[in-house]
């Protein structure tokens, strides 16, 4: 009080809050309790003491030049006062307020305004509200302070209180669309979002009735609540296409459908935040990835056993209230692992598909690769590893001999293996075995699979003979699923036919990516004929054994052998094969016979070689011209013959065609023609370039010189041909190269 009577403002006010802080109580309640024995023992006013201290304590501040101060100073007080001492204060309040306006009349409460803007520019928003809020408690209470404090509060996500700062601002000037929009965002912020949606139709209908065209123009940067809607109704749409039709709620336990399931979403608050946004930000990415946040699921991998609950059993029910038997306790723990991982969808072969109707198990299967590709996790679930195991036990799994299961691993990007319990396997908690270099490479050991395609497969038909030989070994409880299976792998959709056979299921899935391909790689087997087909093999396990691999010249040898083929051919006779092979059509499919290019050789004498013992296959020597002497092992008996004692049955050898041994580029996109590269014109269309393609014409054929192997030999009827016997062992080589070859299309029964 001295130093304050003594002009020495700064120093008073530093007593004076030294005093205060002493106090530290939030009320006057807070204070009695703790001195009240002094009021009963000496009959002291601690109220009015505390009232005093803050009074001379806001003076002090306000002579000193300390405004801000002074006015947080005045609202602490006015905000720990209980109701009696502010009735008490109310003169005092109005004169201090007063005395605020008349000592900085003309500068301090402009510059506490004009503060807070550039704070609120800068987004230091804890200074910027304390300036508004102390030019407010100077009577400044314009719309506009309210506003850009309601802006500063929401930047701290004070969302309560920005948005009773929207509410002033409508009081104040209840005809602008800015209260509304302020409240939009606190209420937004505050996630009460079925009011922030009606505060924002207010505010359009606040632009749209604005009276000035500028004002009226501000409606352009907001989008309609029904543009909004139909956005996310197009993002739903098109992140459902790629989702299975019936997905089972992990929260709830029941299973939607996918009127069920857009449903859900709109009544959540995930949507509801959404569309809030949305009429203000139309971003189409940021809306997908909300829906996709939203409908992402989980997929299960895994072996049936036993009696697994169909679509009927778990229909209208809640999964978690099931007696837990069987594969039901499957279910349950699977929905419950990926509840766990935060998501809310999940799906299920046994139950989520309705095996009744055969119209949903055809489109079934034919998703099915897209399903587990879009899936968010896969979780593979090996029911016969115990707790504990030790590596090599997914090895052994039963998973790992199932037909479907290579698809359902190959598709998704990410993927999870746990053991019988529910536990990870081999403990390892990553967030995507793919990357597990562990289990990777046990993954490659047992199924013989490429480590580029075990983590980043591409579907297509390329390399068509190595998928196969990926399944040869597995097995599926329907035998045309072994070819249903791969549908997806080689990226096609054909009809699902249960109970055509295997034979058909098997030779309609080849006819397919022969045809599409080219690729005819798929002819190399070893085993019986398919009844659909003799160039097709009747059981998958005939790609077992792994494709020959024809030994390769080196650069040096290939140039060696075409530089004595300059001085024997000329160079056009070599540009007319190499044109007469560029022109084969690709393999193809009709009415199940295969049209199929050929290098043909005609066989001219057929003589068996004796073998002891019970024979099962039968070894022959072989002439056929333009071939040297080769042997040729077979189940089945052929006639003999010779050029001196002809066959009543003509046999040819027959090399399919393959326009790789062209040179000609490598396409990365499987759905390429290579029929549209023209290897006799230049890159820039000025006619044919006799240097370079003599040259790959004359490599064509050294190439065509070394071992074949993949041949067939087929049967003659007529105009068709039937394939009789193919080995690996048949390999034969070109005696004579020019003129010897017979370049033709055959049909094969």
């Amino acid at each position: 009080m001295n130093a304050l009577a003594d002009a020495r403002h700064n120093e008073a006010a530093g007593h004076f809050t030294a005093a205060i802080n002493t106090i530290n109580f939030s009320s006057m309640a807070a204070i009695h309790s703790k001195y009240d024995i002094f009021v009963v023992l000496f009959g002291w006013d601690l109220k009015s003491l505390w009232r005093t201290a803050h009074q001379n304590g806001c003076h002090a501040l306000l002579r000193a030049g300390r405004l801000s101060e002074a006015i947080k100073a005045y609202r602490y007080m006015m905000d720990m006062a209980d109701e009696a001492t502010k009735a008490y204060c109310l003169d005092w309040s109005t004169a201090f307020k007063e005395d605020c306006r008349l000592l900085h009349a003309s500068a301090g409460v402009t510059d506490l305004a004009a503060g807070g803007d550039d704070a609120l520019a800068a987004g230091n928003y804890d200074r910027a509200i304390e300036l508004y809020s102390a030019a407010i408690d100077v009577y400044l209470t314009t719309d506009t302070i309210f506003a850009n404090r309601s802006q500063a509060r929401s930047g701290k996500m004070l969302w309560d209180d920005a948005l009773l700062d929207a509410e002033m601002v409508i009081k104040l000037n209840p005809s602008s669309y800015i209260g509304y929009q302020l409240k939009h965002t606190a209420l937004h912020g505050a996630r009460r979002y079925d009011e922030a949606i009606e505060a924002f139709k207010v505010m359009l209908s606040k632009l749209e009735n604005a009276p000035d065209m500028e004002t009226k123009n501000l409606h352009q940067q907001y989008v309609g609540l029904s543009e909004a809607e139909e956005a996310i109704q197009k993002a739903i749409k098109a992140q459902l296409d790629d989702a299975p039709h019936r997905l089972i709620n992990t929260s709830t336990g029941r299973l939607c459908n996918r009127e069920v399931q857009i449903n859900a979403f709109k009544t959540s608050t995930e949507y509801k935040e959404l569309l809030s946004s949305t009429v203000k930000d139309l971003r189409t990415e940021r809306i997908q990835h909300a829906v996709a946040m939203y409908f992402r699921y989980v997929m299960l991998s895994h072996r049936w056993e036993g009696t697994e609950p169909l679509l009927h059993d778990i229909q209208g029910k809640v999964i978690y209230e099931l007696d837990p038997v069987s594969g039901f306790a499957k279910l349950q723990s699977f929905c419950k692992t990926a509840r766990d991982k935060g998501y809310c969808w999940a799906w299920i072969d046994t139950c989520c598909i309705d095996q009744t109707n055969n119209v949903e198990v055809q489109q079934s299967v034919n998703s099915m690769f897209i399903w587990y590709r879009h899936s968010a996790l896969t979780i593979i679930y090996l029911s016969d590893v115990p707790p504990s195991s030790q590596p090599g036990a997914l090895a052994s799994s039963a998973w790992n001999m199932r037909g479907w299961t290579v698809q359902e691993f190959l598709a998704p990007k990410f993927v999870l293996f746990y053991q019988k319990n529910w536990s990870p396997y081999l403990d390892d908690r990553s967030p995507n075995h793919k990357d597990s270099l562990a289990i990777m490479q046990e993954m490659g050991d047992a199924t013989g699979i490429d480590a580029q395609a075990l983590s980043a497969f591409r579907p297509g038909m390329r390399d068509a003979r190595e998928k196969l030989q990926w399944v040869s070994a597995r097995v599926t409880t329907l035998p045309e699923d072994i070819a249903y299976s791969l549908f997806g792998i080689f990226g096609i959709n054909l009809p699902v036919i249960y109970g055509e056979k295997k034979q058909n299921a098997l030779g309609r899935l080849l006819q397919e990516v022969v045809s599409q391909s080219g690729d005819i790689s798929a002819l190399d087997w070893v085993g019986q004929s398919s009844e659909f087909n003799s160039c097709i093999p009747a059981d998958v396990t005939s790609y077992k054994a792994p494709p020959y691999t024809v030994p390769s010249l080196s650069e040096g040898d290939i140039q060696m052998s075409i530089s004595s083929l300059r001085h024997i051919m000329a160079v056009n006779l070599a540009l007319d094969l190499y044109s007469l092979l560029d022109d084969r059509d690709p393999p193809r499919f009709a009415n199940c016979r295969l049209h199929l290019p050929c290098i043909v050789f005609p066989v001219i004498e057929v003589i068996r070689r004796p073998t002891e013992g019970t024979e099962t296959c039968f070894t022959y020597e072989v002439k056929a011209d333009g071939l040297r002497d080769l042997e040729i092992t077979t189940k089945r008996k052929l006639p003999q013959f010779s050029q001196g004692r002809p066959a009543r049955q003509s046999f040819l050898l027959v090399r399919p065609w393959d326009r790789r041994l062209l040179e000609l580029p490598d396409y990365a996109d499987d759905t390429e023609c290579v029929d549209d590269f023209d290897p006799l014109e230049s890159p820039g269309g000025q006619g044919p370039v006799d240097s370079e393609f003599s040259e790959r014409a004359m490599r064509l054929i050294v190439r065509l010189g070394q071992p074949f192997s993949a041949f067939l030999l087929v049967l003659r009827h007529g105009k068709e041909y039937k394939r009789i016997a193919s080995d690996h062992n048949i390999i034969a080589q070109v005696k004579d190269v020019h003129g010897m070859i017979n370049v033709k299309t055959i049909e094969i029964l």
